[in-house]
């Protein structure tokens, strides 16, 4: 299937949150939280300009998701462009061909089109600052196969969701890289 005909069978993003059974609450309390900077509402008026669409591949039980869709959807309402959500586990077919470090299914993925339906730019699943985050938090979990692993995991989630829901330097964070990420592959 080509990139247009994905986001047309993508859900709106009202239909997404709205059928949400994880981490809705969050998702909103982000998106309400959340603002664009003032002196960026130009960059994104002029993003607008190009008539951008966002193919976004989630999960509603993604802490990543959680964080980086909100942000997304700010973005998406200051430069005019329309998303739509395709649930990963759904569309592997979509999903397999976005893999990150060519191996794993994480998202979010963001893939941004043009109005002819050609992508512009693929971002995800993490800013980098994010990735650190995470990848220090990994680095103090015992080894996969020892007995507290399943418990030490939860709490390093646990965590780290709470992190992502009020930690609005995070939030800033995914917000820089999504908008440079713009500017340097639409713009320039």
């Amino acid at each position: 299937m080509k990139l247009e005909q994905w986001f047309d069978k993508g859900m709106t993003s009202e239909h997404y949150i709205e059928s949400m059974k994880v981490h809705k609450e969050n998702t909103a309390s982000i998106r309400k939280a959340f603002t664009i900077p003032e002196e960026d509402l130009d960059v994104l008026n002029q993003l607008g300009e190009h008539s951008l669409r966002v193919i976004a591949i989630t999960e509603d039980w993604c802490g990543d998701a959680m964080l980086n869709i909100p942000v997304l959807l700010k973005v998406a309402e200051s430069a005019n462009m329309d998303v739509r959500m395709i649930l990963r586990d759904e569309n592997l077919e979509l999903m397999d061909q976005y893999l990150t470090n060519g191996i794993s299914r994480a998202i979010p993925i963001f893939i941004f089109i043009d109005r002819e339906g050609n992508e512009k730019l693929v971002w995800g699943p993490r800013a980098p600052m994010v990735k650190k985050i995470v990848d220090d938090e990994r680095a103090k979990l015992p080894p996969k196969d020892h007995e507290l692993f399943p418990e030490k995991q939860k709490e390093m989630i646990q965590r780290l969701t709470s992190q992502y829901t009020k930690d609005e330097e995070i939030w800033q964070e995914v917000y820089e890289s999504l908008k440079t990420s713009l500017v340097q592959n639409v713009l320039m």
